[in-house]
């Protein structure tokens, strides 16, 4: 199959919503607190005197706190019905919807999600919006882009997308420009411009612009979490904006695995949305360069991975999944503030 045909799907074609029944999820409408809540690809959000935290989970997972201390699990899922259209965009995905991220942009609040199966990139990235997250009432606007599994054809030419259709992040430029990144191994990070519908722009293509290695180096170690993703352990990016610089971070190595895992925060930067990131020796992070900002200390945390940072009430705070010592490789919410140093790069500040 021809490869720019293969493109074109996946930036402008989903499978449509009518060829399939949606799938309604059953919950329970009960909700309990916590102070040290167990959560996994954690994004955050303010609306009104509420934070909210979305994350991995059957239907996304959803919680609430007035203070970013105390937190109330809310059984009820964000999406309490899986649109038809992501179990034929994606076979064999179910109700359990991965690494969610959500915006507020032209007065509407937006929610991007993943639907794939582990290991493998035949993947959607799908789309809700909202007027406010208190009503906790979305509606489904499809699927922003879509990538094929990458496998040989008949012929014996490799053939689909050498990317991964999830961990999606939603990005502001200075010029009000909606971007999306996300990505997770094969060849990286890619990031494209939206349009006004926080949809693939017409004509916009992917961009890689983060690799775990450089291209031309080729790692010895075998991927230990699937035989299909390769060894680009790369994933989970998210863009924030500070001073004159956007900050890329991503997660390195590999996550999922309790306390074996070794994920790793790094982090690079650049002038424009577009690129090209650098780290604090001037490499190029599509090139496998990356400041490394956190790793598991090995006492409270064995890793830690798959981020966000935020400016809420004047402060610069930073959070993600670490899997616990303590707690046998469970994965829990870590929230730290951040500090700058005099040459402009983020630093955690303890607690």
């Amino acid at each position: 199959m021809n490869r720019n045909f293969l493109m074109a799907l996946a930036l402008t074609a989903c499978t449509t919503i009518a060829a399939q029944q949606p799938n309604h999820l059953r919950f329970q409408r009960e909700a309990f607190q916590t102070d040290t809540p167990m959560v996994h690809d954690p994004v955050m959000a303010k609306d009104g005197d509420t934070y909210y935290i979305y994350a991995t989970g059957m239907g996304v997972q959803q919680m609430t706190s007035k203070d970013r201390k105390k937190w109330t699990l809310l059984q009820q899922p964000v999406m309490t019905v899986i649109p038809g259209w992501t179990t034929d965009s994606v076979p064999g995905f179910g109700s359990h919807v991965w690494a969610p991220d959500v915006i507020q942009w032209h007065g509407r609040w937006w929610m991007a999600y993943s639907c794939s199966t582990f290991g493998k990139n035949g993947s959607a990235i799908g789309l809700l919006s909202s007027r406010s997250l208190g009503s906790n009432m979305w509606k489904d606007e499809g699927c922003i882009v879509t990538s094929h599994e990458w496998k040989k054809g008949a012929d014996g030419k490799m053939i689909g997308d050498n990317w991964n259709a999830i961990d999606p992040n939603f990005v502001i430029d200075d010029n009000d420009q909606p971007w999306l990144v996300w990505g997770s191994f094969w060849d990286g990070i890619q990031l494209a411009r939206l349009d006004s519908t926080m949809h693939i722009a017409a004509g916009e293509k992917p961009r890689t612009v983060a690799r775990r290695y450089d291209p031309n180096f080729k790692p010895t170690e075998p991927n230990p979490t699937s035989r299909f993703a390769g060894t680009n352990a790369i994933e989970a990016p998210f863009i924030f904006k500070h001073g004159g610089y956007y900050y890329l971070f991503v997660s390195w190595d590999y996550c999922c695995r309790g306390a074996k895992s070794n994920y790793r925060v790094a982090v690079g930067r650049s002038k424009t949305v577009a690129g090209p990131y650098l780290d604090h020796t001037g490499k190029d992070m599509a090139n496998g360069g990356g400041m490394l900002f956190l790793e598991g200390d090995k006492k409270e945390w064995e890793a830690a991975g798959h981020c966000a940072a935020y400016n809420f009430d004047g402060e610069d705070i930073f959070i993600c999944h670490g899997y616990s010592v303590t707690r046998n490789g469970a994965a829990m919410l870590i929230q730290r503030p951040i500090s700058w140093t005099a040459d402009g790069w983020p630093e955690l500040k303890n607690n």
